[in-house]
């Protein structure tokens, strides 16, 4: 079995002549938290969207615990464990927090789309559902109307939502995003408790964040890989500052 679950090769995309995404080469390895960081317009949520083929690569393969998924749909690729939580918080607002996270659960009871029946069999997943919600501290809140919860704990809904899907690689698109400094402290401290056994790929623009729980970073820029390395190495890059002018590469230098 590889050390990596997920690798890309010339992962490339074009738009009428404009390159998104140019001949990016990642290496995930398994049980690690890898961010993706760079500069606004760096390529990042593109790459995320070909990963999980909301887009169609240009070129180049994608290979997801040894098989090229290069050619699946975004049904097949979930079904095999890469799982997506967005940059804009999607839950069901007018469900309960526990109603959220019930339905991510179904996919492995053969009762997705069993809507019409009795809650009865659907209360026998409230258990693992309970343990999922103590996990990312929302037990207590459980049946709230998801719409009813702040900002920072609809976001921590969704993780409790994507981790209730089993992901083998969890694929966090700016977990932090318009979050104020209390919640982007909760958040952090949840991604690393969630991440313990498990891989997460995550697109992040906050330095403080990457710098306390990333792994390893790879740093793209008009959308090919600049730098990679831990923190302390792409924090030091000379091409890294370059592209993180003026205040954030201030920033960059003193997040950790």
């Amino acid at each position: 079995m590889s050390e990596f679950i997920l690798e890309t090769q010339d992962l490339t995309k074009e738009f009428k002549g404009f390159t998104a995404v140019d001949s990016v080469r990642l290496q995930v390895q398994r049980g690690h938290i890898h961010a993706l960081l760079g500069p606004n317009g760096a390529g990042k949520t593109t790459c995320f969207n070909l990963l999980t083929k909301f887009l169609t690569p240009t070129r180049g393969h994608i290979v997801f615990a040894g098989h090229d998924i290069t050619g699946e749909n975004s049904a097949q690729i979930a079904r095999r464990g890469v799982i997506r939580s967005f940059q804009i918080s999607a839950v069901f607002p007018h469900l309960t927090v526990l109603e959220n996270v019930r339905i991510g659960l179904q996919r492995f009871t053969g009762t997705s789309f069993h809507f019409w029946k009795g809650l009865t069999g659907l209360q026998t997943l409230d258990a693992k559902v309970l343990a999922l919600l103590e996990l990312v501290d929302l037990r207590d809140m459980a049946n709230l109307k998801a719409a009813d919860l702040p900002y920072g704990r609809k976001r921590a809904l969704e993780i409790a939502t994507t981790m209730a899907m089993e992901p083998q690689l969890m694929l966090l698109d700016e977990p932090t995003q318009g979050m104020g400094h209390e919640d982007v402290d909760r958040v952090t401290a949840l991604i690393k408790r969630v991440a313990e056994g498990r891989t997460v790929l995550m697109v992040e623009h906050n330095m403080k964040v990457v710098a306390s729980i990333a792994d390893r970073i790879t740093v793209l820029a008009r959308g090919a890989v600049l730098a990679e390395g831990d923190y302390a190495t792409v924090s030091r890059h000379p091409a890294v500052l370059e592209a993180y002018m003026g205040t954030e590469a201030t920033e960059l230098q003193g997040a950790h």
